[in-house]
């Protein structure tokens, strides 16, 4: 963009935010619910658990998914709609009670088809395959044996009987666990006791009977002993069960002199929050001891009885100990760029020019490297990097903690608020600051998400700044499973941008971002970066806009958008207004989108495609027409209000004319076109899944062909990940060789 035109844009877009949002459209805005739309997402990941298209233990894997999506919409959403109840909020459009009593139907009927979707065709499946989960009823004496004998080894040491009566206060329920109810009598029947066992998280949730596929649930075992710790008495009945507690929470900044402190206190009151949801695997809530029913002050709608094991997540064990081929997508390790797959060091390549990564099919090594290198090369004086979500024993953790042994400048912005994270960034950033990594623990109530990593290197007389960006963590676990764009560049206004962001991530205060804000003239004034929550909402208004001059004027108008997920009123209302305005809208939004497509006099022009594959779709991606000039951009925030206004999200331009044909051509209308795993947003809510026809695309298949074509093979993935160079090391043997010759 032209820097002259920059303030004037930002005015004006300035100023359409807030006509849009102090002038609220008559009738009110067409909106599907957020958390009904949530949980039509999670339908669609269950259809691909009941789909028989799919390898046996890939359906498992889903199921498994499916339940650990609910288990954080209970602690997020349904808490936080606790909240405004609590709040006694009057003022949204639905009241919260009403709310509450839509998501409770929802969630029960999804839960059923979870269930139905286990007992009627997963489990006689598994059984047809050799893998089995049993119960202790079923088995014979050898297997009676040894699961006794576990029981006295592994489980009667660490087990503690929590009576419930006068003289014991109530056990602390803890979010997800796993507890036993036991009812239990005296030999004359004459005296009730009520115990609580709480299974313990460290060992396997299904007991491996042997070296066999068969598993007991450990619930199950536990209950079927639990009685050697009542002598004398008679054990009734054993119920399993769990709570999940309202688990969100947020820290003000005025209440905050240390967020590290905080954080950590905030994470003490989560675990004795109030209880949201109830679950039961019995046949009816009378089984469960009304004490326990009371002591969660819950109401009946507010408790599931489950009709099999509780806690679905823990399938996840099954699939990773169970691999079988037959029963698996075809193995596939992400390659590596053809123009990466040199002798030459990382940086001298990037200096040849920019350098995208379309994950997983391009290998997160690539990003490893980039750290790796950046730590070991002696023109390296400094480092600056953004930590979001990171995995155990993170090689990239472990370069920067390298490169500050070794004497760099190095930085790393933390950010301790990243949900159900936050223990291991706690633990994560006292590892980097013994290694003597400067650390910033990042903003209070504005969560740091962008992902960057900023290299300074040495070079001659000058220093150049080499950059790598992404909508994705810097986390190798995930960056084999979850799709994202990434950036390797040593633009220099790119360099200048991030200079810019990591002294605002390290700078400043709260206050002092919101003044930037407010400031008509920033002190942060990048060329090529739009940040939230400076101007992403009013940079992304502006680009609707200009589409609706285009298409006005009639010139080629239409838009791109891929992101997770759509909420934001206010560019909801732009892309209808676009809409009327002749724009052709493609959307593709992995789960939550609020807008209502296809209706008429607001959104014939838009179409929402979703797509549900064996890898998460985590990137987002926009690309505008504008007027045939196209521009594509990247970005690590989604269009909802949170990443608007309460996140440091980065949006950049891709410059190169390549890799943006690379993104027009082939990533988004491969994407769009998917007619194996795409569903269609229909105008009630719904999704429809797409028929393949006479010519099936399955997107993320055609990626895997593609980066096999045009790619480098490396190793498995799981080994190069930890010793990323060796391809490099490889080719500089091969070209030795080569010269010997």
């Amino acid at each position: 963009m032209p820097e002259g035109n920059k303030a004037a844009v930002a005015a004006v877009a300035a100023d359409a935010v807030r006509a849009a949002r102090e002038n609220a459209p008559t009738p009110p805005l067409p909106l599907f619910d957020r958390e009904l739309s949530w949980l039509e997402f999670n339908r669609r990941v269950v259809a691909e658990a009941k789909s028989s298209s799919v390898p046996l233990l890939e359906r498992l894997k889903f199921l498994s998914i499916s339940a650990s999506n609910l288990d954080e919409f209970f602690m997020i959403r349904v808490g936080e709609i606790r909240d405004l109840i609590a709040a006694d909020v009057r003022h949204e459009t639905v009241a919260p009670a009403e709310r509450l009593d839509a998501v409770r139907t929802h969630c029960r009927d999804l839960l059923g088809r979870m269930y139905a979707c286990l007992n009627e065709q997963l489990l006689p499946e598994l059984r047809n395959s050799g893998i089995r989960i049993e119960r202790v009823a079923e088995l014979g004496k050898k297997d009676l044996a040894f699961v006794s004998e576990y029981f006295g080894r592994e489980l009667e040491p660490i087990l503690t009987p929590l009576a419930i009566d006068p003289g014991h206060p109530f056990p602390l329920l803890a979010n997800l666990a796993l507890n036993l109810a036991l009812v239990l009598e005296s030999e004359r029947g004459d005296t009730q006791i009520v115990v609580v066992l709480r299974i313990p998280e460290t060992l396997p949730r299904f007991v491996r009977l042997g070296d066999s596929r068969r598993y007991v649930p450990i619930e199950d075992v536990i209950a079927s002993h639990a009685i050697r710790f009542f002598p004398g008495l008679r054990l009734r009945r054993t119920v399993p069960f769990r709570v999940i507690r309202n688990s969100d929470f947020a820290i003000k900044e005025d209440d905050v002199q240390d967020l590290l402190k905080s954080v950590e206190t905030e994470l003490r009151r989560r675990e004795r929050r109030e209880v949201v949801w109830l679950e039961v695997e019995s046949d009816s809530l009378e089984a469960l001891p009304n004490v326990i029913v009371l002591a969660t002050g819950l109401e009946a709608e507010d408790v599931f009885i489950a009709n099999g094991p509780l806690r679905l997540r823990d399938l996840m064990q099954i699939y990773r100990e169970n691999p079988d081929p037959a029963l698996l997508e075809p193995p596939f390790n992400p390659r590596i760029p053809t123009e990466l797959a040199t002798s030459e060091d990382i940086f001298s390549i990037i200096r040849r020019g920019d350098i995208l990564l379309h994950r997983p099919y391009d290998s997160f090594t690539a990003v490893v490297e980039f750290v790796q290198a950046a730590a070991e090369d002696p023109d390296v004086v400094a480092i600056k990097q953004t930590l979001y979500r990171t995995d155990p024993g993170s090689p990239i953790v472990e370069a920067l903690a390298n490169a500050a042994e070794r004497g760099k400048e190095v930085t790393a912005v933390v950010e301790l608020q990243a949900r159900f994270d936050e223990k291991k960034n706690i633990t994560w950033a006292r590892h980097l600051e013994q290694a003597g990594v400067q650390v910033v623990y990042g903003l209070v109530g504005i969560k740091t998400h962008c992902k960057l990593c900023l290299v300074v290197r040495r070079e001659g007389r000058a220093l150049r700044r080499y950059l790598h960006v992404s909508t994705g963590n810097y986390n190798a676990i995930t960056g084999r499973l979850y799709t994202d764009i990434d950036l390797f560049t040593c633009d220099a206004e790119f360099g200048a941008d991030a200079a810019q962001l990591m002294n605002l991530l390290t700078g400043f205060s709260v206050a002092g971002v919101q003044e930037l804000i407010a400031s008509k003239k920033p002190a942060l004034q990048p060329k090529r970066f739009i940040v939230s929550p400076m101007e992403y909402l009013a940079w992304t208004i502006r680009m609707i806009e200009r589409e609706i001059e285009h298409a006005s004027a009639g010139r080629p108008a239409s838009i791109v958008a891929k992101m997770n997920a759509l909420v934001d009123p206010t560019v909801i209302e732009a892309l209808y207004r676009a809409s009327r305005a002749g724009v052709q809208i493609d959307l593709l939004v992995r789960g939550t989108c609020c807008l209502v497509p296809g209706l008429r006099g607001y959104s014939e022009n838009i179409r929402v495609t979703s797509v549900i594959d064996r890898f998460l779709e985590h990137a987002r991606i926009f690309r505008f027409a504008n007027g045939g000039a196209s521009e594509v951009y990247v970005s690590s925030g989604d269009w909802m209000p949170r990443n608007f206004i309460r996140r440091i999200e980065l949006t950049f331009p891709i410059l190169d004319p390549e890799l943006v044909h690379r993104i027009e051509s082939q990533i988004l209308p491969i994407s769009l076109g998917d007619n194996v795993k795409g569903w269609t947003l229909e105008p009630d809510g719904t999704y429809r899944r797409r028929v393949p026809g006479d010519e099936p695309l399955r997107s993320q298949e055609a990626f895997i062909k593609i980066a096999r074509a045009e790619a480098v093979r490396l190793g498995p993935y799981d080994e190069i990940i930890r010793r990323p160079g060796s391809f490099r090391r490889k080719a500089k043997k091969r070209k030795k060789q080569q010269q010997q010759h």
